[in-house]
C-alpha cells in the first residue's frame, strides 16, 4: 500500500510532510533544486504504483489516513495549559485568555479562507514517458493541482468547529462558574472578617468599660481613704496643739509653785515651818513636771504620727493622680470608634510592651495603700485617744493637786487668822468667794465656748441648704426648725454673756472688797501676807481646765 502525503507549498519553501503528522521537513533555499527533483521522483514513483494498484486511491480515501491537519499547519506543537480553569486574579492579567487561540491567530497570519476544512486533494498519478532535457537526466511530469490556488490551506470539519465553539463555552461557563464561587466566597469572607472585627471591637469596648469601672471604684475608694487620712491628720494636728498649748500652759503654775515656795522662804521666825502647804507645793512641783514629761512623749509621737500619715497620704495622692490619668486615657479610648477624629496607624505598637502589673498586682498595690492608710489612721485615732487621756488625767491630776494646795493655803491661812477678829473671818470668806466666783466665771465660758460647735453646726447647715438647686431650694420644716435653732442659740448665747458680764462685775467687785479688807489687814503677820496675798494672788492666775486641755 502506497504511503500517503501531504504537499505544501510556497514560493520559496516546500514543506513534506509524512503521514505522520509529527514529522516536519523545512529545507532552506540552497536545498530547494535537490528537493524538488527528489519530489518529482516521488511523484513519478506513486503514478507508477496507481497505475500498477489494482484500485485506485480516491482523495477521501487519502485524507482518511492522512488524519486531521491541525498539527500540520503550524510549525511546532501547540503549547498545552498547565491548568483547567483559567489564572483567578483581579489584575488586568485575568482578562487575558488563559492560553492563546491557534486558530485565530492563524487567520490572522493567512489570507482568508473558508472556516470549513478543506480537505487536501489527492492526485492521481499517471504513467508518462520519460522526456530528456539533459544528458543523463530524466524529467518526470509534474504534479496536477485541483486547484488554481498558488498553496493549499488547512481545513477544518463541522465536527472540529461544533467541538471548539462547545469547548469554548464549557470554559466560558466554567471560568464564570469560578468567578461566581470567587465572588460568593470573597463576599462572605468579607462579611466573616467584618463581623469578627465587629465582635472583637465589641468586646474590646466592653472590657474598656469595665476597665473604667474598676479605675472609678478604686479612684473612689483612695478618694474616701484619701479624706479620712486628710481628715485624721487634721485632728491629730488639731490635737497636738492642743498638746503643745497645754504643755505650754504649764509652765505657769510650774513658775507659780516654784515663786510660792521662794516667797515661803521669807517667813520669820517660827512661822518657818515644814507645814502642810509647802509639802503640797513641792508635791505640785513634781506634778506639774510629771505631766510635762509625759506630753512632750505623746508630743514625739504625735509628730512622727503625722509624718507616717502624710506619706500614706501622699501615696493615695499619688495612686489617684495615677488613677485619674489611667480613667482619662482608658476613658477616652472606650469613647473612640471608627468614626473618630485621632484615630492613625501606629506600626509596631502590638509589639511593644511596656505594662509593670497585672489586674491582680494593680488591685493589690492600690489595695496595699488603702490598708496602710487605715493602720495608720487606727494607730492616729489611737494616739489621739491617748493625748485626749492625757490631756484629760493631767488637766484632772494638776487641778486635784491645785485644789488641795488652795485647800492647805486655806486652811493654813485659817489658822493664822483664827485668832484674828471678825475682819480677818471675812477676809477669808471674801477669798472663797472670789474663788467660786472665778469657777462661775470659768463655768459661764465653758458653756459660751460648748454653744458654739452647735451654732456652728447650724448655720452650716444652713448654709449647706442655701445651695440646693432649682425648685429643691424649699422652706421645709427643717428650714424652719434650723433658724429657730439659729436664733435659740444666739439668744443663749448672748444671755450667757450678759451672765458673763454680771460674774465679772461681781468678780470685780469682790476683788475691790477684798483689795479693802487687805489694805485693812496690811499691818498683819508677814506669814499671812505671804500665803494670803502672795502666794494665793499668784495662784488665782491658775489655767481652767479648757486651758489645761489645750482648747484655748
Amino acid at each position: 500500500m502506497p504511503h500517503k502525503v501531504q504537499l505544501i507549498l510556497h514560493a520559496d519553501t516546500c514543506i513534506l510532510i509524512h503521514a505522520k503528522p509529527d514529522i516536519y521537513l523545512h529545507p532552506p533555499k540552497a536545498e530547494l533544486t535537490t528537493l524538488w527533483i527528489m519530489f518529482k521522483a516521488f511523484i513519478f514513483i506513486i503514478q507508477l504504483l496507481c497505475e500498477l494498484a489494482p484500485f485506485k486511491l480516491s482523495r477521501k480515501y487519502i485524507i482518511a489516513h492522512l488524519g486531521s491537519t491541525m498539527t500540520a499547519t503550524y510549525y511546532r506543537p501547540r503549547a498545552a495549559s498547565a491548568n483547567f480553569l483559567p489564572a483567578i486574579s483581579t489584575m488586568a492579567a485575568s482578562y487575558k485568555g488563559h492560553y492563546p487561540l491557534n486558530v485565530l491567530r492563524q487567520s490572522l497570519m493567512m489570507p482568508w479562507r473558508p472556516s470549513t476544512y478543506y480537505k487536501v486533494a489527492c492526485v492521481v498519478p499517471t504513467m508518462a514517458s520519460f522526456t530528456t532535457n539533459a544528458p543523463g537526466h530524466t524529467e518526470a511530469r509534474s504534479a496536477q493541482i485541483p486547484s488554481n490556488r498558488t498553496m493549499l490551506f488547512t481545513r477544518y470539519s463541522p465536527q472540529d468547529w461544533y467541538e471548539s465553539n462547545q469547548t469554548n463555552y464549557k470554559e466560558s461557563e466554567s471560568s464564570r462558574h469560578s468567578a461566581e464561587r470567587l465572588r460568593v466566597d470573597t463576599v462572605r469572607l468579607i462579611q466573616n472578617k467584618e463581623n469578627i472585627t465587629k465582635k472583637i471591637q465589641f468586646e474590646t469596648s466592653k472590657n474598656l468599660g469595665e476597665r473604667v469601672n474598676d479605675i472609678l471604684f478604686w479612684k473612689s475608694e483612695l478618694a474616701h481613704e484619701t479624706e479620712q487620712i486628710i481628715g485624721e491628720t487634721n485632728s491629730l494636728l488639731e490635737v497636738k496643739k492642743r498638746l503643745e498649748r497645754a504643755l505650754t500652759e504649764t509652765e505657769g503654775p510650774l513658775q507659780v509653785s516654784q515663786e510660792c515656795l521662794y516667797h515661803r522662804e521669807k517667813r520669820i521666825g517660827i512661822d518657818l515651818v515644814h507645814d502642810g502647804v509647802e509639802k503640797q507645793l513641792l508635791k505640785e512641783v513634781e506634778c506639774t513636771k510629771s505631766c510635762q514629761e509625759r506630753m512632750r512623749r505623746h508630743l514625739n509621737r504625735a509628730t512622727a504620727q503625722l509624718i507616717l500619715n502624710r506619706g500614706s497620704q501622699h501615696e493615695l495622692e499619688q495612686d489617684i493622680g495615677d488613677k485619674n490619668t489611667a480613667y482619662r486615657i482608658d476613658g477616652k479610648c472606650h469613647q473612640l470608634r471608627n468614626t473618630s477624629d485621632g484615630i492613625s496607624y501606629y506600626r509596631g505598637v502590638d509589639r511593644m510592651d511596656a505594662t509593670i502589673s497585672v489586674p491582680e498586682s494593680w488591685a493589690k498595690y492600690t489595695d496595699n495603700n488603702i490598708l496602710r492608710s487605715q493602720s495608720e489612721r487606727a494607730a492616729s485615732t489611737q494616739l489621739r485617744y491617748d493625748i485626749e487621756n492625757l490631756l484629760n488625767s493631767t488637766s484632772s491630776e494638776m487641778w486635784n493637786q491645785f485644789n488641795t494646795l488652795n485647800v492647805s493655803f486655806t486652811n493654813r491661812i485659817s489658822e493664822i487668822a483664827e485668832a484674828k477678829n471678825k475682819l480677818q473671818t471675812h477676809l477669808a470668806k471674801t477669798l472663797q468667794v472670789i474663788f467660786q466666783t472665778e469657777l462661775t466665771i470659768e463655768s459661764i465660758k465653758r458653756a459660751i465656748r460648748d454653744k458654739e460647735a452647735p451654732l456652728k453646726v447650724a448655720q452650716t447647715r444652713l448654709d449647706e441648704r442655701t445651695r440646693r438647686p432649682n425648685v429643691e431650694l424649699c422652706r421645709d420644716a427643717v428650714q424652719i426648725l434650723l433658724v429657730n435653732e439659729v436664733r435659740e442659740l444666739d439668744n443663749t448665747i448672748q444671755t450667757l454673756q450678759q451672765r458673763l458680764k454680771d460674774a465679772e462685775d461681781t468678780l470685780q467687785m469682790l476683788v475691790h472688797t477684798k483689795s479693802t479688807l487687805e489694805y485693812d489687814l496690811s499691818v498683819k503677820a508677814n506669814s499671812l501676807f505671804i500665803d494670803q496675798e502672795k502666794c494665793m494672788g499668784m495662784r488665782k492666775g491658775f489655767p481652767s481646765t479648757p486651758r489645761l486641755v489645750g482648747y484655748t
